[in-house]
């Protein structure tokens, strides 16, 4: 499970731009977690969880995750389609000459302060 070292990150990540900020209380961050990017996101909310309380700054701190759906681009045929349904073999043209547009991302999206 490697959504641990993943929060471990994020905190890190998310404790710096509050520094940089002077902020006290974090209450929400944002994730961006593309469905093919090997992040489980209900394990990565329950690491969240453990892990952020530990943090004065973040306790009671929500993580919420956007899914970002996988789109792969085929090169033949320049056209778009649904990675997770045709994998690497283009619905249109069936070529393999296809590249992950987006759908991998592990990314904060945004960083709330508490109010």
């Amino acid at each position: 499970m490697h959504e641990l070292g993943i929060v471990f990150y994020i905190i890190r990540d998310v404790k710096k731009v509050a520094e940089e900020n002077h902020v006290e209380q974090i209450s929400t961050v944002v994730m961006d977690i593309g469905e093919v990017s090997t992040v489980v996101p209900h394990l990565l909310t329950d690491c969240w969880r453990w892990a952020a309380d530990k943090e004065e700054m973040l306790k009671g701190c929500e993580l919420k995750v956007n899914t970002i759906p996988a789109v792969t681009w085929c090169d033949d045929c320049h056209t778009q389609y649904e990675t997770i349904k045709f994998g690497k073999t283009c619905p249109n043209c069936h070529s393999e000459n296809t590249w992950l547009l987006r759908g991998n991302e592990v990314e904060i999206r945004e960083i709330r302060v508490a109010t």
